[in-house]
C-alpha cells in the first residue's frame, strides 16, 4: 500500500531549468599532463604545479588536430531539473556520461510542469531539415498555456486518485505527461560535454550548424557557463576551432 498523498498538492508551472555544478575535478592542467605523458612519462606530473597558461598553444593544437583523449581526464557532476522530454533527448548522449534520475517507482512525483515562457518561439516554418521557429502571437501563447495547464491538472488528479485507491506508484505514473519536471545527476568529462554542446546549442562560432530543441539548449547553455569557468583555456580552444569536439 502506498502512502496516502496530500490532497492539497497543487500543480506548479515553470518555464526555466535548473543546472547546478555539484562537484568537479576539472582544470586545464588535466589536459596537459594527460597529453605530455606520451613524450615525458613520469615527468608529465610536473604539469600539476605549472601555470597552464604557458601551454595554451598545446591545448589549441590538441583541439585543432582532434587529439581527444587528453580532454577526458577530468570530471564534472551536475544536478539538473528539467522537463522529462528534455531528459529523454539528453540520455541519447551515452559515451562519457553517467546518469541517475529520480524514480516514480519509489517516490510520489511532485506536480511541477513545464509551460513555455513568452520568449519561447512556438511556430515552425519550412520543411524537415530546413526549417526555423518564429514567435507565436498572443493568442497562440494563450492556447498553449491554457491547454497545457488544463492537461497537467487533469493528469495529476488522475495520478492522485490512483494512489489513493492503493495503485502502485509505478503503475499510476503512466498517466503523467512528459512535460512534468524530473531531476537527475549527470556526470561527464570535457570531451563528452563538448560533443553535447556541439549538438545541443546554437552558436555563431560553430562550423557545423545545429538545430536543438530550445529546452535542452537552455540546459546546455547553463552547463557551458560552469565549464567555461573551470577550464577557460580548453573552452577558448573549443570556440576557436569551430565548437567541434576533438
Amino acid at each position: 500500500m502506498t502512502d496516502t498523498p496530500a490532497q492539497t498538492d497543487k500543480p506548479m508551472f515553470r518555464s526555466d531549468v535548473t543546472v547546478e555544478l555539484v562537484k568537479h575535478t576539472a582544470g586545464d592542467s588535466d589536459v596537459l599532463w594527460a597529453a605530455r605523458v606520451s613524450t615525458a612519462g613520469e615527468q608529465s606530473l610536473d604539469e600539476l604545479s605549472k601555470d597552464p597558461e604557458r601551454s595554451k598553444g598545446l591545448i589549441n593544437y590538441l583541439m585543432r588536430d582532434r587529439h581527444g583523449s587528453p580532454f577526458e581526464h577530468n570530471s564534472m557532476t551536475f544536478f539538473i531539473s528539467a522537463p522529462i522530454f528534455v531528459f529523454r533527448e539528453f540520455m541519447r548522449h551515452r559515451v562519457g556520461w553517467s546518469y541517475n534520475e529520480e524514480s516514480g517507482r519509489y517516490r510520489q512525483l511532485e506536480p511541477v510542469f513545464y509551460v513555455p515562457g513568452e520568449d519561447r518561439k512556438l511556430v515552425q516554418q519550412g520543411r524537415p531539415g530546413k526549417y526555423e521557429f518564429v514567435q507565436g502571437d498572443p493568442k497562440q501563447h494563450q492556447v498553449v498555456t491554457e491547454a497545457m495547464e488544463d492537461s497537467y491538472r487533469r493528469s495529476y488528479e488522475h495520478y492522485l486518485a490512483m494512489l489513493e485507491a492503493g495503485v502502485a506508484r509505478e503503475v499510476a505514473r503512466a498517466v503523467l505527461p512528459v512535460g512534468m519536471y524530473s531531476s537527475m545527476y549527470a556526470t561527464c568529462n570535457a570531451r563528452s560535454l563538448m560533443h553535447f554542446l556541439g549538438l545541443r546549442t546554437q552558436h555563431e562560432l560553430a562550423k557545423v550548424p545545429s538545430f536543438p530543441q530550445r529546452e535542452i539548449e537552455m540546459v546546455g547553455e547553463k552547463m557551458e557557463q560552469h565549464w567555461a569557468k573551470l577550464m577557460p583555456l580548453t573552452y577558448a580552444a573549443f570556440n576557436a576551432n569551430g565548437r567541434i569536439a576533438p
